[in-house]
């Protein structure tokens, strides 16, 4: 009878040691509405009581949501559990782009991710409570949200990267919903040239980022990529790039998370010795 006793205490030792996933309710000051978000906390978060982690705050593509990334790619809880780190995964909107829309205010996600979720999550978990414990990653839209976001607010984000970013908004202004964002091209000029990713780094911020850019060879967005990654190298920006087989699809995002999760972990350990 010591079998089933031994197998039941193997499955409680395994279920105890899990990532927790939480989905949380954050109310927007800035859009006046709650806004669903992924929390999952790795096992030690539980175990050491007394430790505060950093966080990676990781963003969705376009018409997608905050669940996506837990739904198409699970095993990010096991990546927590790893690294001993915090994923946040924040609604940004069918179609956000994660700007503060200057034509419909009910969009204001840049205020949102940039912002008033950073200080949710500070205030209702044990994080490092500062840029040294906070980076940024995301999927296409989210990877030029990412960009967008870390060098706007370097005093909340320490790294960004992306993957398979549509860093160039200006060759797709005719897709994915960026005209009902940003309203005419003529008319909002700035807005199209200097909140696209390709040009936003061109404004380093006083405090460094780690910055790390991959995409698959086969995707789309392929070319923006390789354009922000000789831009980066020509103003003289240290970054990673790391370009290889794969297309604009979730067998793509499922593999290169694990890159990014392992380089923000050797980020935040340079920061938080």
């Amino acid at each position: 009878m010591r079998f089933p006793v031994l197998l039941i205490a193997i499955f409680l030792t395994l279920t105890t040691q899990a990532a927790t996933v939480d989905t949380v309710e954050i109310y927007s000051n800035s859009m006046f509405r709650s806004v669903k978000t992924v929390v999952v906390r790795p096992a030690s978060y539980d175990t050491e009581k007394n430790k505060r982690f950093p966080v990676l705050y990781l963003l969705h593509g376009a018409f997608g949501s905050y669940s996506n990334w837990i739904r198409r790619v699970p095993h990010i809880q096991e990546l927590a559990d790893q690294y001993h780190m915090m994923i946040v995964c924040p609604d940004g909107g069918y179609t956000s782009w994660y700007f503060d829309s200057p034509v419909d205010s009910t969009y204001r996600f840049e205020t949102f991710v940039g912002t008033e979720v950073p200080q949710y999550i500070d205030q209702h978990y044990r994080t490092v409570n500062d840029r040294s414990g906070r980076a940024i990653t995301g999927l296409s839209m989210g990877g030029q949200g990412s960009v967008f976001l870390a060098f706007r607010h370097a005093e909340q984000f320490s790294a960004c990267g992306s993957m398979s970013g549509a860093l160039h908004i200006t060759p797709i202004r005719k897709k994915y919903d960026l005209d009902k964002r940003l309203g005419d091209t003529v008319r909002n000029k700035s807005y199209w040239t200097d909140w696209s990713a390709l040009n936003v780094i061109e404004k380093y911020p006083k405090d460094s980022l780690s910055i790390l850019i991959d995409c698959g060879t086969e995707d789309f967005v392929y070319p923006m990529n390789k354009a922000i990654h000789e831009k980066l190298a020509k103003l003289k920006i240290p970054h990673e790039y790391t370009e290889r087989p794969g297309e604009h699809n979730w067998a793509y995002w499922a593999n290169a998370i694990d890159y990014h999760v392992l380089y923000f972990r050797k980020h935040f350990d340079k920061l938080l010795k």
